[in-house]
């Protein structure tokens, strides 16, 4: 909905195809899926939605566009109607589509980019446009029971959506005809972490995230570092060390923060979880009092549990 903080959307004119192919700015509406392109330099990010962006309704403007907005890139939203994983023929349709008309040829470097059901269409799609790299945080690789079985989040989801027959049914035979994937994801979940091994070849790069958990977009959006990822894939192939040092602000982050207590406190590592809430109080001082209630929590929890252990 909008407020006074929040104007309406420009949405671009509604164009076809063959006219969209050289305009500046467009939109295509397809029967389940639209295209939103805003024109601004040589180098084009194609974001997708996720599960969560679909509920903010229509009009929304393409995945991420307020972080990529200020980059100066152009950007290409790739927007569904459902969701679906884009396992549908429009989205694949109109991206063949502007291949052939020479929309791609426009650009020198162009960057796939999405977050879970995001990343899944990034990866599987990025075949279709030649040279294209990805930037996929927590993807699956498919929703399929046969070829996934360890998956079994988002059921309402995946049984309203077609898992069945190619194309585009599994994002890991993608992945050879990919010039370059990066993948971010925490290792600590189970089917993240076993659909990025089914992702794996020396064209991927894989960044483990720890306590990030299936949402780990919003810790890198929280860190300020996603600019960083973007156009580490903008001028090269590969993602450095300037990632991992920007990525220590998500110590303070309050998911990162939850996380790491909750799975020390679940071992049983009581001791490491007073160390961490000590650091995290640390680092939280000045904060509002609520914004640190979760930590003393786990803090006198952790404490409690030595003292009976001690008892015992």
């Amino acid at each position: 909905m909008d407020t006074p903080e929040s104007p309406p959307l420009d949405v671009p004119p509604e164009l076809g195809l063959d006219a969209a192919a050289a305009a500046d700015r467009f939109l295509i509406q397809g029967d389940h899926a639209k295209l939103w392109f805003e024109g601004r330099s040589d180098v084009l990010i194609v974001s997708f939605d996720n599960l969560a962006t679909i509920d903010e309704g229509w009009p929304r403007a393409p995945w991420a566009w307020r972080r990529l907005q200020p980059m100066g890139h152009s950007v290409l939203g790739v927007q569904s109607h459902a969701k679906d994983w884009f396992r549908q023929p429009t989205a694949p349709q109109l991206l063949r589509g502007l291949e052939e008309r020479g929309f791609f040829r426009r650009f020198r470097r162009i960057v796939l980019t999405g977050a879970s059901m995001g990343g899944f269409a990034a990866l599987n799609f990025a075949p279709l446009i030649p040279d294209a790299r990805v930037l996929a945080f927590s993807p699956q690789s498919t929703m399929n029971k046969v070829i996934a079985p360890f998956e079994a989040r988002f059921p309402y989801a995946v049984k309203k959506s077609n898992w069945s027959g190619m194309p585009f049914l599994d994002a890991a035979a993608a992945i050879p005809y990919i010039r370059r994937a990066v993948i971010l994801y925490d290792p600590m979940v189970p089917e993240d972490r076993t659909h990025a091994a089914r992702m794996a070849g020396p064209n991927v790069q894989h960044l483990r995230a720890p306590f990030t958990t299936h949402e780990a977009i919003r810790v890198v959006l929280k860190t300020g570092t996603f600019p960083l990822l973007i156009n580490a894939l903008v001028q090269g192939d590969r993602i450095g060390p300037d990632f991992w040092q920007a990525f220590r602000a998500r110590r303070s982050v309050t998911k990162w923060q939850r996380a790491l207590l909750a799975e020390a406190a679940n071992r049983g590592q009581h001791a490491r979880v007073i160390r961490a809430a000590n650091a995290m109080l640390k680092l939280g001082e000045g904060l509002p009092d609520e914004e640190l209630v979760f930590i003393r929590r786990a803090k006198r929890g952790a404490s409690n549990a030595l003292k009976e252990a001690r008892k015992g």
